[in-house]
């Protein structure tokens, strides 16, 4: 099986990351707070997925676009969202599908660590924002990247991992990029962003009764990192 061949477990992965801790209760909320008042915004689901979080946005008044590479995640999205929502299908390594400052923010939900160079993709992130646009992302923690493999690699290289993830009892190879965070803060003065907000959240509150044992390790060590980054206006 191809490493993070996402067509390959596109039903498993969504209905494992649903309504479970880390996402549920963890990623979502904290970029639909940093996110804010999306009433009317036209908001760039970059890396959409199966739709969840473009699901919470236009629920809150957000005029909602997705891409995405997976064909099988966009079928998921669709089904979710309906036939006539604007989702395409995308590799974020490549140009977007989009003319330029044609949104008012980008949200990109753990989806740069699958990138060895951020360079391209947030220069056409850049490209399609309008002036005073802004870039909501999450990536894997770099302090918690660079505990999973031994011995530690050079934290300030950008190196893969890989990995195995199970899904409805399916074993199927994954691969990460770390990268330290002064390579990611650079990486978007690159681009031509302005730093706004870096974020550890909490989970939400919620989660503690629904899953005791976890949400107390969620809320006492790093999990993901969160960046608002802003075009100036």
């Amino acid at each position: 099986m191809e490493i993070n061949d996402y067509d390959g477990f596109a039903e498993a992965y969504a209905a494992e990351t649903e309504n479970s801790l880390v996402n549920a209760y963890y990623a979502r909320p904290a970029m639909l707070d940093l996110a804010g008042d999306v009433a009317g915004r036209r908001v760039l689901d970059a890396g959409c997925g199966s739709g969840p979080l473009s699901a919470a946005l236009r629920e809150r008044g957000a005029v909602v676009s997705g891409v995405d590479a997976s064909a099988g995640m966009l079928a998921l999205a669709r089904r979710r969202l309906g036939e006539d929502a604007d989702l395409r299908r995308a590799d974020l390594r490549e140009p977007l599908p989009f003319g330029d400052g044609v949104f008012d923010d980008v949200v990109a939900s753990l989806v740069l660590h699958y990138l060895e160079d951020w360079g391209p993709t947030l220069a056409e992130m850049r490209r399609v924002l309008r002036p005073g646009g802004r870039l909501i992302a999450s990536v894997d923690h770099p302090f918690v990247a660079y505990t999973i493999e031994e011995p530690r690699p050079d934290y300030f290289a950008t190196t893969s991992y890989s990995f195995q993830w199970t899904f409805g009892g399916r074993s199927v190879p994954m691969r990460f990029w770390r990268k330290s965070l002064q390579a990611m803060i650079d990486a978007f003065a690159v681009a031509g962003f302005r730093l706004s907000v870096i974020s550890e959240p909490q989970p939400d509150p919620a989660a503690r009764e629904l899953f005791p044992d976890g949400f107390r390790e969620l809320s006492t060590r790093p999990c993901f990192l969160f960046f608002v980054v802003e075009v100036p206006a």
